[in-house]
């Protein structure tokens, strides 16, 4: 992971030498920057609103630097990843969630899930370890950034598909 650090270049007088080296030590210590691939269609404007109303920290976890367009990670170590830009999911089977009006495709994985908008594009992808953050809490902190993708479609049920009518 690259640390990408401000370095500033302190001139100093002998009786000011303790004080000058202080401050060079606290101006370079910070947590290095999140290696995150963008998505496909990170570019893509829709991103740009999602990206300026994510919050701050997700439970417990603080909002890190990334560097690639579209991304972000919260808590050090990384526990949780998003990513806007992402193929947009088509009808599917697996499970989808509605947390505060934003509907999620759930795929659990051994130890990372993937939690994706459906009915919104660009699509946001999230990647987070279960182990070390509830998804509920991220999805209801993440609702509010994700809902400013507008939403073209929305998850459809079991019940909801035997309502439809027949084609035949």
């Amino acid at each position: 992971m690259p640390n990408h650090c401000l370095r500033l270049p302190v001139r100093a007088t002998r009786a000011s030498g303790a004080v000058a080296v202080l401050a060079v030590l606290a101006l370079t210590a910070c947590s290095p920057v999140v290696d995150v691939s963008a998505a496909q269609d990170a570019a893509n404007p829709a991103c740009a609103p999602m990206m300026v109303a994510l919050p701050d920290a997700i439970g417990d976890a603080g909002l890190r630097k990334t560097n690639s367009q579209a991304t972000a990670a919260w808590g050090d170590p990384s526990q949780v990843i998003l990513r806007c830009g992402v193929n947009v999911p088509g009808p599917t089977t697996d499970r989808c969630v509605s947390v505060n009006g934003i509907d999620w495709v759930i795929k659990e994985g051994d130890p990372v899930y993937t939690l994706t908008t459906f009915g919104r594009e660009p699509a946001t992808e999230i990647l987070m370890d279960p182990d070390n953050i509830s998804s509920a809490t991220v999805l209801a902190d993440l609702s509010a950034a994700a809902a400013k993708i507008p939403a073209t479609g929305n998850c459809v049920g079991q019940e909801e598909l035997q309502n439809l009518p027949s084609t035949q």
